[in-house]
């Protein structure tokens, strides 16, 4: 452990030489990491003093870097040697196909450059379609001879220094008798190198299989591939259990670390950091992002620089008027907006107190509130501040003590005030729910405060501290919060399966929490929970322990807990492990997108460059088809009733607000449900709470259900402040 002493600045700054005192069990890699966000300061090490940090210096690539699992570097792509290619990215779980006996077409290709030479097994030979009159979509198609279990695929573009041709949309498809195709994969590859592409999927018994190219790195009409590898799963597909569906898979150009669903066009966008694969090392002035468009499938990357923000780990809100607010990170200070009416990114004020890992809520008022943070920007107590979305300012709360809410972590600050599980509440207050097992409200009236609101503790003992657990306001009407997993430590700590409903009331008042069904089935931390619109929550990925940059101990296992029945259910299996740095979002018309994992840099083996759609039961049949799904024909708002009208006949509905996810935490989806009155026909009239503290200003997904519970595609609607 280390302990700062020192005065600290209201701004949360520190100054030149400061004095660290430590014990004698203090780590090299504590005061490594607290040298390198400080900078130069006095230790005192029982009674001996020494200028350390400059000792320390050839450390400084470890800033900031979370502990890794040394495995993650291990895997080629190819055996070793002259041919081999380091992977980039989390390779498929299974073996590599030999391709003697493989037979492939392509639509295109230049002499020499036939479409065999990308499955010859040499690096440094290549597929190239025809130089003149043959534009895109091109397409090679492999016979694999026998029917295979295949879940992936690796392409890797032509090694020979020349960009031409380098596939970046594409679309993979799969069949068993070369007539019936099914698209398993698509999205966008990154095209800034040549390092080998991936795509997993999950698992289908397949003969034929076709990688189509509708995409390249220089916008040309060619296409070019070096090698395309194969992989076939350890098992066959795992039988629809109708409990959901998975698939398919969208590929990324960048590991899909923080995103949120756009409430107008639908659209998915996902950022990382200042590079597509890494965050290490980063200059501190851009973000690599990308939007996927579920209506389009097409996957459009783009590196924003013009907020000087690499918003990598931060804080994440929608304001009261409807603007995302994307705070800190590897640029600790900034703030950056993101406007989804014209889709652009814009520089706002700093914060006072630089933060890193920090979580921010929606005020009832429509402000955003955030504390803590020493991730990044230092480590000492950083208290919360509010922004203003109106003024465009931040307003330091220094009696909103941060103190009350930091675990017991095994490396201190640095980790303790990491990921707060927050809701903002009735009159500007906001709930803090964890991970610490201490719960406080927090207020933001003058210059704030905060009040103990009681332990998360039940019948069966009190909850540990739960560091990349996640917590879900289910239904904020009654006050109900679902929290599941996490660990005591944020690295190498047993995650746990316990899972609580929290009941909250009053501002200032003690929080009831008693104990959920019997926990979940699998222990998890670094996973993701997402509450849908019949009032249950789906939850997925984590891990049993919690190491970051490991795909090691991964549940693959999702479950869905029905606060009904008070019951976990486990749902289908998937086989794309998401841990650490993995996100799940909401979709607007009722799916899951689960996505990321890794951004641990060139020859990792844990990067996770795509995201998945999960299909609740809700929407399908007991046979696995679609089911008929009501919809919304129109909506009128006047001020808090809504009119609805529908095609047919719906018992139910409720609103969902968009969700903002990084690190296990959103806290903006909330759920409301909302009680139908009906007028004889297929129109419906219905009345929201009116406490901005239940129904946070911003945009919300609109559901009705039918009398199956199927729900329909979602409207946007929109509270304003």
């Amino acid at each position: 452990m280390v302990n700062l002493s020192s005065d600290q600045h209201p701004r949360g700054l520190v100054g030149a030489m400061q004095r660290l005192v430590v014990s004698r069990n203090t780590s090299i890699s504590d005061l490594v990491f607290f040298c390198l966000v400080n900078g130069p300061l006095s230790i005192s090490i029982v009674e001996m003093k020494v200028e350390a940090c400059f000792l320390l210096a050839i450390a400084a690539k470890l800033a900031h870097s979370a502990a890794v699992d040394p495995n993650a570097f291990k895997f080629k792509h190819y055996s070793e040697g002259p041919t081999s290619a380091k992977l980039f990215a989390a390779p498929p779980d299974g073996n590599e196909i030999i391709s003697a006996g493989w037979k492939v077409t392509c639509d295109s290709f230049e002499p020499g450059n036939e479409c065999v030479k990308a499955i010859d097994g040499n690096n440094g030979s290549f597929w190239h379609t025809a130089i003149n009159n043959a534009n895109l979509p091109h397409q090679i198609v492999v016979d694999l001879g026998l029917t295979k279990n295949v879940n992936g695929i690796s392409a890797l573009p032509r090694q020979d220094g020349n960009s031409h041709g380098w596939i970046t949309a594409h679309e993979v498809a799969v069949s068993a008798d070369n007539k019936n195709w099914e698209t398993v994969a698509l999205g966008a590859w990154y095209g800034g190198d040549e390092t080998p592409k991936t795509a997993n999927f999950e698992t289908r018994s397949i003969r034929y299989l076709r990688l189509r190219a509708t995409g390249e790195a220089g916008g040309n009409q060619w296409t070019s591939l070096a090698e395309l590898k194969v992989y076939e799963a350890k098992a066959g597909p795992t039988a629809y259990n109708g409990k959901g569906q998975w698939g398919p898979t969208i590929n990324f150009p960048t590991v899909p670390v923080a995103g949120t669903v756009d409430p107008l066009s639908g659209q998915v966008l996902v950022w990382s950091s200042y590079t597509y694969d890494n965050f290490q090392g980063s200059p501190n002035d851009r973000v690599f992002t990308a939007l996927w468009d579920p209506a389009t499938n097409i996957v459009t990357p783009k590196l924003v620089d013009s907020t000087d923000h690499d918003m990598f780990c931060p804080g994440i809100s929608i304001d009261g008027t409807g603007q995302l607010v994307v705070t800190g990170g590897n640029s600790a200070s900034k703030t950056t907006l993101y406007d989804f009416r014209s889709q652009t990114w814009i520089p706002s004020a700093d914060m006072n107190v630089a933060r890193g890992y920090q979580s921010s809520a929606t005020l009832s008022d429509g402000r955003v509130f955030t504390i803590g943070g020493s991730w990044s920007g230092g480590w000492f107590k950083k208290n919360g501040e509010v922004y203003d979305p109106r003024t465009k300012k931040w307003t330091l709360l220094n009696g909103a003590d941060v103190t009350p809410m930091l675990t017991n972590d095994a490396r201190g600050i640095y980790r303790s005030d990491n990921h707060g599980w927050l809701f903002g509440w009735k009159k500007g207050s906001v709930f803090q729910a964890g991970p610490s097992t201490a719960m406080n409200w927090y207020t933001t009236s003058g210059a704030g405060g905060v009040t103990p609101a009681g332990k998360r503790s039940s019948s069966r003992g009190a909850d540990p501290d739960s560091m990349n657990g996640n917590a879900v306001m289910y239904d904020a009407a009654q006050g109900k919060i679902l929290t599941v997993g996490g660990s005591p430590s944020y690295d190498d700590s047993s995650a746990t399966a316990h899972a609580h409903i929290i009941t909250i009331g009053d501002v200032g008042t003690q929080a009831q929490v008693k104990f959920a069904s019997n926990g979940m089935y699998s222990a998890r931390a670094f996973h993701s929970s997402v509450v849908l619109p019949d009032g249950t929550t789906f939850i997925t990925g984590g891990q049993s322990y919690a190491v970051p940059f490991s795909d090691e101990n991964a549940q693959l296992t999702p479950e869905l807990y029905d606060p009904a029945a008070d019951a976990f259910t486990q749902q289908q299996p998937n086989s794309i492990v998401r841990v650490y740095h993995s996100i799940a979002l909401l979709m607007h018309d009722g799916r899951v997108f689960s996505a990321g994992g890794g951004l641990c840099g060139g020859g990792c083996k844990v990067n996770h460059f795509d995201g998945q759609i999960f299909t609740p039961q809700y929407l399908l049949t007991s046979s696995g088809q679609p089911a008929t799904r009501p919809v919304i024909q129109s909506v009128t708002q006047s001020d808090r009733s809504i009119t609805i009208a529908t095609d047919s006949a719906v018992e139910s509905a409720s609103l969902v607000r968009f969700g903002t996810a990084t690190h296990a935490v959103d806290t903006d989806q909330r759920r409301i449900p909302l009680t139908l009155h009906g007028n004889g026909t297929t129109q419906y009239t219905t009345v929201v709470p009116s406490d901005p503290g239940i129904v946070t200003p911003g945009y919300y997904m609109l559901f009705v259900m039918n009398s199956k519970g199927v729900p329909s595609v979602s409207k946007t609607v929109q509270f304003l402040i």
